[in-house]
């Protein structure tokens, strides 16, 4: 009984200098972090290169037309955008021709009928993209997005008047998430906290930091240069996270990564409902440990000691002051998060209950997965097989 009231007192302190220490950490990094929205950055990209925005979608008839009309109307000139119908059955082509016969010289639509063997439907309808942009433009920028993203008039224009002042070859301005239900708010606040763990973006700039990676789909920003020495997606088709992905192999070549943020100006609603955010995650986060079933139950091991872990220390005589500096430290970072997401730090308090669905979420992921042999997403289904060869190759 001794040894084990030992080993919770210490496992009590182990969490509440972990949380506080990250705590310190992003107070201290976070405001490192430009914010786009200030008029200091409110500037012309100098010599003003090209930028080309690639739109890929699949049935996103809801959304697709919003999101081109807000990039049709960014302020930037030497912008042109090229939109993708990835084998849609809904009206997402129509609608993006109809824009396109209005705006002739701005987009571009691109259809795609069918899907070769061996490579995902967002990839494949990315790579052709970048393929067509690169053979008739210059050198400049790309940055591909997705079909439910909207986009404030001036922000094209700041973030790449940012990527070349600094010289980045990669640049990320992290999406506004926006919440309908307390749910959402929940879930994704949770998610927000987690990945100051995962990601310290005040250190992605520096090409030292390998572990710092960035990628985001809603916006990854590349010189053309750099999306060529990396192979572009030509060289991950099957990878499920290919914007992590694109991250990681950006710091593994050596080159610049770039990251900002500008609250509210790059906006994404992620799913409807905590049910409809649970379901997109079933599609990514085995994914996120290669489909290795003991990475996920060591991973989902440890964010159950991690963010579960203080609040059963409450209730165990010795641990408690431990676990209250370990909640302390956590609601500390909620109002962090609030900087990034806009969701307010009273998510804190379902902590305990976002953490456990996260680690549902986990293993209901590779559950569904290993069940179904393996992921379906947009209509098309994927074979495990498949993706594991892929992984195990990159």
């Amino acid at each position: 009984m001794h040894f084990a009231h030992l080993a919770l007192r210490t496992l009590a302190w182990l969490l509440a200098l972990a949380w506080l220490f990250k705590f310190i950490e992003t107070t201290l990094g976070l405001p490192k972090v430009a914010n786009l929205l200030q008029p200091e950055y409110d500037r012309i990209p100098a010599g003003e290169p090209s930028l080309t925005v690639i739109v890929p979608a699949r049935n996103e008839a809801e959304n697709v037309g919003a999101c081109l009309e807000s990039l049709l109307a960014q302020d930037y000139a030497n912008l042109r955008v090229l939109a993708v119908n990835d084998r849609s059955t809904d009206r997402t082509g129509a609608i993006m021709d109809a824009l396109a016969a209005v705006h002739p010289k701005r987009l571009c639509v691109l259809h795609i009928a069918e899907l070769p063997a061996g490579w995902l439907g967002k990839t494949h309808a990315m790579a052709t993209a970048a393929r067509q942009t690169i053979a008739e433009q210059a050198p400049g920028y790309l940055l591909f997005t997705d079909g439910d993203i909207f986009f404030r008039p001036e922000i094209l224009r700041c973030t790449l008047a940012y990527a070349v002042a600094s010289d980045a070859a990669h640049f990320v301005t992290m999406p506004t998430t926006i919440v309908k239900t307390r749910g959402e708010g929940m879930i994704l606040s949770f998610l927000q906290v987690m990945s100051f763990w995962a990601v310290r973006l005040w250190r992605v700039a520096d090409p030292k930091s390998r572990r710092d990676a960035l990628g985001v789909g809603a916006f990854n920003l590349l010189r053309t240069s750099a999306y060529l020495e990396l192979g572009g997606f030509d060289a991950m088709p099957m990878e499920v996270l290919e914007d992590l992905t694109l991250g990681r192999r950006v710091k593994e070549a050596g080159l610049r990564q770039g990251v900002a943020i500008a609250p509210g100006a790059v906006t994404v609603h992620w799913a409807a409902g905590l049910f409809g955010i649970v379901n997109g995650m079933t599609k990514n986060l085995f994914a996120l440990f290669k489909f290795r079933p003991v990475f996920l139950l060591g991973a989902a091991m440890w964010f159950a000691i991690l963010c579960l872990g203080p609040v059963a220390l409450l209730f165990v005589p010795g641990t408690r002051l431990a676990a209250v500096l370990a909640l302390l430290g956590i609601a500390g970072l909620y109002t962090r998060a609030n900087r990034l997401s806009r969701i307010s730090p009273m998510s804190a308090a379902a902590f305990p209950l976002s953490a456990a669905i996260f680690v549902y979420s986990l293993l209901r992921s590779m559950m569904v997965t290993l069940k179904n042999g393996g992921v379906e997403w947009r209509g098309t289904f994927y074979p495990l097989r498949e993706l594991r060869k892929r992984t195990t190759a990159d």
